[in-house]
């Protein structure tokens, strides 16, 4: 086993610094813990192949020097994925090596110790949105829970309700679901948002209509990062009995959630979003009043015939550990983050004119901030910020040439639309990249500006 300390003229390294160290340097090749031993961060790898010079690269790196080689981008990219948080990969180590059953597999050891560590995973989903762990059924990610709940509901009760309510600025899968139910012959309600993104409750409770079997509407949005009145959606369904689906990715352990307070009857969660695996996510289904959906998929009937395959242990019990961690730094990351996200708008637009933050500036996530930066095409600004991971809109959809359809939803001109740029702010994002992406951001618009 290979062990070395990095500090830098006796100071600590943040936590930060070592999940950048692990991801900069090819030292931890198989396990990866983040420590706190005698005061200092350590990073030990099993099986490695590390070296002086692994190690200085790495550490050059994290304090932004050039060693002579192409270094990565800074990364500002939350919405899109999150780095995966050491802890949860220790959570997972085990079960990708020692506990390897099947948690499926009822008969012996192997499958008992590993299907009490799934269990034991979803119940730590359910607390972190006050759910029962029966109502929790594992998915490769948030995008089949969208499938599932819009394509499930839809379906099941489709004798007596064929109609869907969704709004204009959803994820594409939540879309694209409803695309296909219209194609089955549903009759869907795409709903219009005000200029800062969020729904009006009127036009809502007025296109519900009594053949009305579900609504879909985000909490947080990926793009603009407006946070819709989830509390009040629920209430005004449960009221008119009907379902409430609510995709959850951007807003699961970054803002706090109770389904049963909020009246959602489905949520969609993913893992990636929260420093979590990639390839697993979780669908919230209520008991009581009970939510019925049709199968998606046919096979062993695992997940209570919900979602047939088996659980892949490892990123479960990542998402599970994923969710804790989320639950009891919340507070902590979402003060920081907050921070983080005035310096970055007050730097940027207080040096640069004619710049607009599109979506509503106070019911958001701050940890999204889209502008808008006129007479700047948004593709040249993101080319000439190469050494910052950024985009240019959600990452289902920012290959496309066109203007982001959230931004034509909340009424934003061509141009401005063509020239936004969503900077991600997550967990491990320091000052220093705050800063400088401010300072590369105001530096190139200027110049692109002047270019015109």
């Amino acid at each position: 086993m290979a062990l070395f300390t990095v500090t830098f003229q006796g100071d600590l390294v943040s936590h930060t610094d070592v999940l950048r160290l692990v991801m900069l340097s090819n030292t931890c090749r198989t396990s990866v813990q983040a420590l706190r031993v005698g005061g200092r961060h350590v990073c030990r790898g099993l099986k490695t192949k590390s070296s002086s010079a692994d190690a200085a690269q790495a550490a050059a790196a994290v304090k932004g020097k050039d060693t002579g080689d192409t270094m990565r981008p800074l990364y500002l990219d939350a919405q899109a994925t999150t780095p995966l948080d050491p802890r949860v990969l220790d959570a997972m180590m085990p079960f990708t090596v020692g506990y390897y059953g099947n948690p499926h597999s009822r008969t012996h050891a192997y499958g008992w110790e590993t299907e009490k560590a799934v269990e034991e995973a979803r119940k730590e989903v359910a607390d972190i949105i006050g759910a029962d762990p029966r109502e929790i059924v594992f998915t490769s990610g948030a995008t089949e829970s969208n499938n599932i709940s819009v394509k499930g509901v839809g379906r099941f009760y489709k004798s007596k309700k064929k109609h869907v309510i969704t709004t204009q600025i959803e994820h594409k899968c939540v879309l694209d679901s409803c695309r296909a139910l219209e194609g089955e012959g549903f009759d869907v309600t795409y709903l219009p948002v005000k200029p800062n993104g969020i729904i009006e409750l009127e036009k809502l409770e007025a296109a519900i209509r009594p053949d009305t079997s579900l609504v879909s509407i985000m909490t947080v949005n990926n793009e603009i990062g407006v946070s819709q009145p989830i509390k009040e959606i629920g209430e005004l369904c449960r009221s008119k009995k009907v379902f409430f689906h609510t995709d959850a990715a951007q807003a699961i352990g970054k803002i706090p959630l109770d389904v049963n307070d909020m009246k959602i009857d489905l949520m969609s969660i993913s893992g990636h979003k929260i420093y979590g695996p990639k390839g697993v996510g979780a669908l919230y289904i209520r008991r009581r009043p009970r939510v019925r959906i049709e199968a998606l998929q046919s096979g062993g009937g695992q997940e209570r015939g919900m979602r047939s395959g088996t659980v892949p242990a490892p990123l479960a019990v990542g998402l599970g550990a994923a969710c804790r961690i989320s639950q009891q730094e919340m507070e902590y990351d979402h003060k920081r983050i907050t921070a983080l996200s005035e310096r970055l708008i007050n730097k940027i637009m207080s040096a640069l004119p004619q710049v607009v933050r599109n979506g509503d500036s106070e019911q958001t996530y701050p940890g999204c901030v889209n502008l808008s930066f006129a007479y700047v095409e948004g593709e040249s600004l993101l080319m000439a910020l190469k050494d910052i991971a950024l985009s240019s809109g959600s990452a289902c959809t920012s290959a496309s040439l066109e203007p982001s359809y959230v931004l034509r939803a909340i009424g934003a001109d061509e141009d401005l639309a063509h020239s936004s740029i969503r900077f991600g702010i997550g967990r491990f994002t320091t000052e220093e990249e705050v800063d400088y992406t401010a300072e590369r951001t105001i530096k190139h618009v200027t110049a692109l500006r002047e270019m015109r």
